[in-house]
């Protein structure tokens, strides 16, 4: 007499299996998309708890910088017992305005503040320039984060056009408590072989004393 398995037996215990698999399957797929509605929760709780408990935490991962820019997400706390004056220079290599709408702000470590930018393209022609920044005292460009910059990226005008640019930034809690002011300093180059020529006989721009 032969131990085979008839087919009438074989074909209930493969449907059982098949369907443990799919429920299996199921419940997998749902912890998946319960984990990663928490994880994406996370985020805006982490902030009202900061909130409710009054912590200052300022973080960014940036996007794009311009060079000696730091990338790193960095973490810090508002320091209200310092002040820090900060203070705004703009040189334009070229035949165009560029200034700060203020000359200095005093800020507190830690503190997010914006400062606003003026540019305007005083040519007959269209122009892409680069903004690059200094620092003074030089120990303050490691304590100085930019969250938000036009000098990040290269900008482009249209003859005659004017732009009004933010800098937003903070400056670390670690700075030194000897430095009580900081000078940024930008210059504006145009970036060569990105803007059409300047017109034939047009008068080049007198270099700065």
């Amino acid at each position: 007499m032969s131990d085979a398995v008839t087919p009438d037996v074989v074909d209930p215990r493969q449907r059982k299996i098949r369907r443990l698999n799919r429920d299996m399957f199921f419940k997998l797929a749902l912890v998946v998309f319960i984990m990663g509605g928490f994880a994406y929760a996370m985020v805006p709780l982490y902030k009202s708890i900061c909130e409710a408990l009054n912590i200052n935490v300022l973080a960014r991962t940036d996007v794009g910088s311009a060079p000696g820019e730091k990338n790193a997400p960095i973490n810090s706390q508002v320091d209200l017992t310092r002040n820090v004056t900060v203070e705004f220079d703009a040189n334009a290599r070229g035949p165009w305005e560029f200034h700060p709408e203020q000359n200095s702000v005093s800020v507190h470590p830690g503190q997010m503040t914006t400062v606003m930018y003026e540019f305007k393209n005083t040519q007959s022609r269209t122009m892409t320039a680069q903004a690059i920044p200094s620092y003074a005292p030089g120990v303050a460009q490691s304590h100085f984060t930019k969250v938000e910059c036009f000098c990040f990226s290269q900008q482009t005008l249209k003859p005659g056009e004017s732009k009004r640019w933010p800098v937003i930034f903070y400056v670390d809690d670690k700075l030194p408590k000897d430095v009580k002011t900081i000078t940024l300093s930008y210059t504006f180059f145009e970036v060569g072989g990105t803007t059409p020529p300047a017109p034939v006989g047009q008068l080049e721009a007198k270099p700065h004393a």
